[in-house]
């Protein structure tokens, strides 16, 4: 009997690939982080709602170490491993995988689910270079012409914060997404002290960074309705894909 590849693991799959072409590197982490790699190299404050009880899984008998809560916590290894190299910016890592929040589970909502998140680091980087590598890489997946719009916002790993909407045209766009506006993931230019955190001089280098939840690009290229049946393991909704 012929298996079917899960929307997920279809979805990394293809967006490794795109990735790859445009010269980034996959990473991996682990699902289980240190506090450090994930809220303290990403200027976090100490007293971010975030490092709350009610939003993270903490590790009971492992003081300070965490279920990941995002992706990001891979480019610290990544960029750890590039200095043992001596290699030097420009830098392009994306990673892909499974992250923790503790959320009330709904139709649009899991606890676990999995994010995509990407950095660059180089003398040139700008928001001109993230607007066309996202413009780019949505084209590619979502098998449309793709627009790209920033929105002012505030993370604290990046300065200025933006909100990514993007609207997908063309007859071969999925038809929930066609010629709409959609608010798909958050990004920015990384924040000076991300970058002295990661070793690297904010006067001579810059970088952006882009995340967002693959479970939702799921829903909106293939239209399913209800982000917990991507989760349920029922063979009669992996057979569709």
């Amino acid at each position: 009997m012929q298996g079917h590849l899960h929307p997920i693991s279809h979805l990394i799959r293809e967006a490794n690939a795109i990735f790859y072409d445009m010269g980034f590197t996959l990473e991996e982490g682990s699902l289980i982080e240190s506090e450090r790699y994930n809220f303290d190299v990403l200027n976090v404050p100490k007293d971010h709602p975030a490092r709350d009880m009610q939003d993270t899984f903490f590790i009971q008998g492992e003081p300070g170490m965490v279920l990941r809560t995002h992706t990001t916590s891979a480019h610290l290894h990544y960029l750890e491993e590039q200095k043992k190299k001596n290699m030097l910016p420009p830098y392009r890592g994306v990673a892909m995988g499974k992250v923790f929040r503790n959320e009330a589970t709904d139709m649009t909502h899991e606890a676990e689910f999995f994010q995509i998140d990407g950095f660059v680091i180089s003398e040139e980087a700008s928001l001109a270079e993230l607007k066309g590598t996202l413009e780019h890489f949505f084209t590619k997946l979502m098998h449309g012409k793709t627009e790209i719009r920033f929105r002012p916002s505030f993370f604290p790993f990046t300065e200025p914060s933006v909100e990514v909407d993007m609207r997908v045209t063309g007859e071969n766009a999925p038809e929930k997404l066609r010629d709409r506006w959609i608010e798909i993931m958050g990004a920015g230019m990384l924040h000076p002290n991300v970058l002295r955190n990661y070793g690297i001089d904010p006067e001579k280098y810059r970088g952006f960074a882009f995340g967002g939840g693959l479970d939702r690009l799921a829903m909106l290229r293939w239209g399913i309705d209800d982000v917990r049946l991507m989760h349920s393991a029922d063979l009669r909704f992996i057979n569709q894909f």
